[in-house]
């Protein structure tokens, strides 16, 4: 009798990962799952594990390779890749070249927006039915780590979700150093990002530099506790955004200018947590940016009715003011007594 190869516990559980993913989305059988692949090992461990289910029948998958070209090798880099994805069995395998813009914003976030919208577009082309994403449990700890150094809030601290739409991580439960085993069992050889040692790269540092600090001072353990602070804020912020939604739509009316009042009373009445996300919701829905917690508590200040009545300005152009008694409000008016809302249009020249 033949014997198989003992299957390595770590690949199991990463199998197991993925199925309880996709289950969790719902994403029906048959359908065509994508991989995010960078090369590395945490995305070549999951087109990895992700081929199994395509030699099982259960699914259909395939793989994205996004080439940013912000390295010399970045293309030989993406083939080597995709020649990799290939061998694994995934059909499709592609690689999407995107140009990352060098203005407007860090040279993360530009990274990071070029490939999303590519993947969003490949996304619409093959009609997947979701996204594998190789983010694992220390990427989540950097992630709070970094959210604790902006003083951010519960939803900044919760981390990356694990799903958001089309796209799943999977492996948030797993340490790179499984995916690199996933790897080595596999037969893969994956990329290693120099930028991930980049001293000038904040993410980096945190890699490099904090992390095994903390491990060091604190005990083994610290990503692991990172993690499970980020699932227990995840949960908190879920309920608490749930809770200021419903009060957002019982609190909002809108005016002929197209600008959004909110009762002063009914604002006032609310806590504190739930009224700074009701006042963000207000920003977000006229097109602003989420506001810094500095500017919430600012446009709080307005609801004591002392000082300026504004405006306050809050971010992407939104600003809030209170309303006020003159010519304009009459006594009675049902404007009078609320907080306004409005988009701040440039004045034609």
């Amino acid at each position: 009798m033949i014997r198989r190869p003992r299957l390595n516990p770590v690949v199991g559980t990463a199998r197991n990962l993925v199925r309880a993913a996709l289950d969790e989305a719902q994403v029906p059988p048959g359908s065509l799952i994508l991989v995010a692949c960078s090369g590395g090992a945490d995305s070549l461990a999951v087109a990895a594990t992700t081929a199994h289910l395509a030699r099982s029948g259960q699914y259909r998958v395939g793989a994205v390779v996004v080439d940013h070209g912000l390295q010399p090798d970045s293309a030989e880099v993406a083939e080597a890749a995709r020649g990799q994805l290939t061998e694994l069995g995934l059909e499709p395998v592609e690689v999407r070249r995107v140009e990352v813009p060098s203005r407007g914003m860090g040279p993360e976030a530009a990274a990071r927006t070029a490939r999303y919208a590519a993947l969003d577009a490949a996304v619409e082309d093959h009609a997947a039915g979701a996204v594998l994403l190789g983010h694992t449990l220390d990427d989540q700890a950097e992630q709070v780590l970094l959210g604790l150094s902006r003083g951010s809030g519960t939803r900044s601290l919760s981390g990356m979700p694990a799903r958001r739409g089309v796209y799943l991580r999977p492996f948030l439960g797993l340490r790179r150093s499984d995916t690199e085993e996933i790897c080595r069992f596999s037969g893969l050889a994956p990329w290693h990002d120099p930028t991930n040692a980049d001293p000038s790269l904040t993410r980096s540092r945190v890699r490099t530099q904090v992390l095994p600090y903390l491990e060091d001072a604190l005990g083994p353990g610290i990503v692991e506790a990172l993690h499970r602070t980020s699932r227990i804020l995840a949960q908190d912020a879920a309920y608490l955004d749930e809770l200021a939604y419903a009060e957002y739509t019982r609190l909002r009316t809108t005016h002929d200018d197209g600008s959004l009042l909110l009762g002063e009373d009914a604002l006032r009445a609310l806590p504190p947590a739930l009224r700074q996300r009701v006042l963000a919701l207000a920003v977000v829905e006229l097109g602003g940016v989420q506001p810094s917690f500095e500017r919430l508590l600012a446009a709080e200040n307005l609801l004591r009715r002392k000082g300026s009545a504004g405006p306050v300005q809050l971010g992407g152009k939104v600003s809030a003011h209170r309303q006020v008694r003159g010519p304009r409000v009459p006594h009675g008016d049902a404007s009078y007594g609320s907080l306004v809302l409005r988009k701040n249009h440039p004045k034609p020249s």
